[in-house]
């Protein structure tokens, strides 16, 4: 059984930066796709910012120019930097891992940002 744990959530000011984090308890080397999804209130769960293999990335437009995300093989983690953070940004994040057929989330870290 995969577990991926989030951190890194939190409540920040309209365009200030977070940056989370998802370690994974297996090996994330060479699974087919890992990243970040959010879902706000009474909207559907969306894609965020993902690895697509070992290098691709895929961005959703609204975050494209703010969100970065990475990883670190050696540690089973992956990042979303967030920066330019809008009210509209704010929503639970979850991970997620994608191998071999079947798909894993966290439980989900919030991220809010409001004055």
């Amino acid at each position: 059984q995969v577990q991926l744990v989030e951190s890194g959530g939190g409540l920040v000011q309209p365009g200030g930066s977070l940056r989370l984090s998802c370690t994974a308890s297996v090996s994330i080397f060479s699974v087919n796709a890992m990243g970040w999804y959010r879902q706000a209130p009474g909207k559907e769960r969306e894609l965020v910012a993902r690895f697509i293999g070992g290098r691709r990335t895929d961005y959703a437009d609204s975050v494209k120019g703010r969100f970065t995300v990475s990883r670190d093989n050696a540690k089973n983690t992956v990042y979303l930097q967030m920066n330019s953070l809008k009210p509209e940004d704010t929503a639970l994040y979850y991970c997620n891992l994608v191998n071999m057929g079947r798909s894993y989330w966290g439980q989900g870290t919030q991220v809010t940002v409001s004055s």
